[in-house]
């Protein structure tokens, strides 16, 4: 199995939209797509609740069946159009990935 976790930080203000705007829409897509990518096993968004300066402000973490699942699911054209959104947003992205 691999676990993929990603964390931003977002801009204050960014396409047209505050920050606690951009972070609910980014919540919103990256929740939809399980519905729509088969080769994710498992999925969980959560906005952070630490407001301390270090914090982050969105987590993604998730885990597929091998790399082949993660590269297919980072391909996939829904799952493209949301690091497009967010590429507008953030300010800071980290990601790592590892085998479990």
């Amino acid at each position: 199995m691999i676990r993929h976790i990603v964390i931003w930080r977002f801009q204050e203000h960014a396409d047209g939209r505050t920050k606690s705007e951009n972070l609910l829409r980014a919540k919103s897509l990256l929740e939809a797509l399980p519905d729509t990518i088969p080769d994710i096993s498992m999925f969980e968004v959560a906005l952070n609740i630490d407001l301390t300066a270090d914090a982050a402000d969105l987590v993604l973490n998730s885990e597929f069946a091998s790399l082949r699942e993660l590269t297919a699911y980072q391909a996939h054209p829904d799952h493209q159009r949301v690091v497009e959104f967010l590429g507008k947003v953030k300010s800071e992205k980290r990601v790592i990935d590892y085998e479990f």
